[in-house]
């Protein structure tokens, strides 16, 4: 008689022993974006600054009684790169969303995974934009509604599209130069 006669059937989605066709090794960068992810909604969740977040993570990782974890330098990076750059990552996401979405309406969460892969393809020149779109879908799929993660896919390639030099549309700031 065969063992697998005696094993439950394998539910959707639910990996087995010994089974990793679905497990995925993250690395430490997108362990620092999940944590920044964390960090920006939080932030905005009580109303305050992330960098704020950020030094009171950091005072409170060098006491081992708060079992805080460090804050990664990426981390930090992302955090205090997406405040400084706000203004111009948040107009960036609502040129992209749909029409009929509002930026304030979209779940905190989203926002916070939005600003996170918009920071990396706008300021970020070591994160080549089809990496910041496959790590904003892989943490809207884990921390996301089931919606989340197609439409921040659609804007986060919008955006890496729209930067691209290979976009016939895109704005290099030539065109006044070569009009002359």
């Amino acid at each position: 008689m065969s063992d697998t006669k005696d094993q439950p059937a394998d539910r959707v989605g639910e990996e087995r022993e010994g089974d990793d066709r679905n497990w995925r090794r993250h690395g430490a960068r997108y362990r620092a974006r999940r944590r920044a992810v964390d960090i920006l909604f939080e932030a905005e969740a009580r109303d305050i600054d992330p960098v704020a977040v950020v030094e009171d993570r950091i005072e409170l990782a060098r006491v081992d009684v708060h079992g805080v974890a460090p804050i990664a330098s990426y981390t930090r990076d992302i955090v205090t790169g997406a405040a400084e750059q706000l203004d111009t990552i948040d107009e960036t996401i609502e040129r992209y969303l749909a029409e009929t979405w509002e930026l304030n309406r979209l779940p905190a969460v989203d926002r916070a995974i939005l600003r996170v892969g918009v920071w990396e393809i706008l300021f970020n020149p070591e994160v080549d934009g089809a990496t910041a779109v496959v790590e904003g879908v892989e943490l809207a799929s884990q921390y996301g509604s089931d919606v989340a993660a197609p439409y921040i896919h659609a804007v986060l390639d919008d955006v890496v599209q729209a930067g691209s030099e290979l976009n016939p549309f895109a704005d290099d700031g030539d065109s006044e130069e070569s009009a002359e």
